[in-house]
């Protein structure tokens, strides 16, 4: 097994590792929050979460705040296993070897 192995090519974006980061440590997040706190586009996090969506890594769950649209997202169960195994693998690769 290589020591690269368990890097998921999903995450390699920073923007997808940006939202990944923010559902796991948080509950959830809704696209204004995401957007600020990654300081990107609309259309560029929009089309970041389409990729992690279309993985099955995160929920989209659209509602509406008074009569304002508030779309809001959550990490899933598969989603987060697979960051956990994405940060691993980067864990080990940037640890000393052992002499």
């Amino acid at each position: 097994m290589g020591i690269i192995d368990n890097i998921n090519k999903l995450f390699d974006h920073r923007i997808r590792l940006g939202i990944m980061s923010i559902l796991v440590v948080n509950e959830d997040a809704d696209f204004n929050r995401l957007k600020e706190l990654l300081d990107v586009t609309d259309g560029n996090l929009a089309s970041h979460i389409k990729a992690l969506e279309q993985a099955e890594y995160i929920l989209v769950e659209k509602s509406f705040v008074g009569r304002k649209p508030n779309t809001n997202y959550t990490a899933t169960t598969l989603g987060k296993a697979a960051f956990k195994k994405h940060i691993e693998a980067l864990e080990k690769l940037i640890q000393k070897p052992k002499t």
